[in-house]
């Protein structure tokens, strides 16, 4: 867990310009301080204000973070909005974001209590950044291979597995191959502005 003050990894993301008000306005709405907001996103106050003010872009393992802190959707966080919510999302729909290295695409509505992406991640990124949160993640390899730690064991996984864990277990993803890994990717959304998620690399874990 990443402890308070310390600023997770991550490359700005420079073509997301709606995320600052966005970002602001949710916090308000879940009725949280920004120094209350930042420690339950394992940041520092001084780091969320540059977010919430334009002058630092999130990854998407930190909008994943801030998502689940204001019990909504990436989506939402995005500026993103949602007509209706029908069934069925067509791949013409899904437009691909890039955040932090990995680009991923909306393959479920906003406003469930799941959230579907499918993601595609590089090889060497963010392999470091460990994921601590409450709720469940399911993933399953479409393609590339996985190298996938829960806790203290590693697991590989190729095309065709599929991944089903408690979020509380300390977590990490990262692309075994060259050419990355692309994953269908579901975790749940928690509504408790008290939910929280940890980013950054674990002190002398090896990778």
């Amino acid at each position: 867990m990443t402890p308070p003050g310390t600023e997770p990894p991550g490359e700005p993301v420079a073509d997301l310009p709606a995320v600052a008000p966005q970002l602001r306005g949710l916090r308000r709405r879940a009725s949280l301080t920004l120094e209350a907001a930042a420690r339950a996103a394992g940041l520092s106050p001084a780091h969320l204000s540059r977010l919430e003010t334009g002058q630092r872009q999130p990854s998407l393992p930190m909008l994943l973070t801030l998502a689940r802190v204001y019990g909504t959707t990436v989506s939402e966080l995005l500026g993103e909005t949602v007509t209706d919510r029908d069934a069925v999302v067509r791949a013409a729909d899904m437009e691909p974001t890039t955040a932090g290295g990995w680009t991923y695409w909306q393959a479920g509505a906003s406003g469930r209590g799941m959230q579907a992406l499918r993601v595609h991640v590089p090889y060497g990124s963010q392999g470091d950044i460990v994921r601590v949160h409450p709720g469940e993640e399911w993933l399953h390899v479409l393609k590339g291979r996985l190298r996938l730690r829960l806790g203290d064991t590693a697991h590989r996984l190729g095309p065709g597995d599929s991944a089903h864990f408690d979020s509380l277990t300390p977590h990490r993803i990262a692309a075994q191959d060259p050419d990355g890994v692309e994953l269908l990717f579901v975790h749940t959304l928690l509504q408790s502005p008290t939910a929280t998620l940890c980013l950054g690399p674990t002190p002398g874990d090896a990778r």
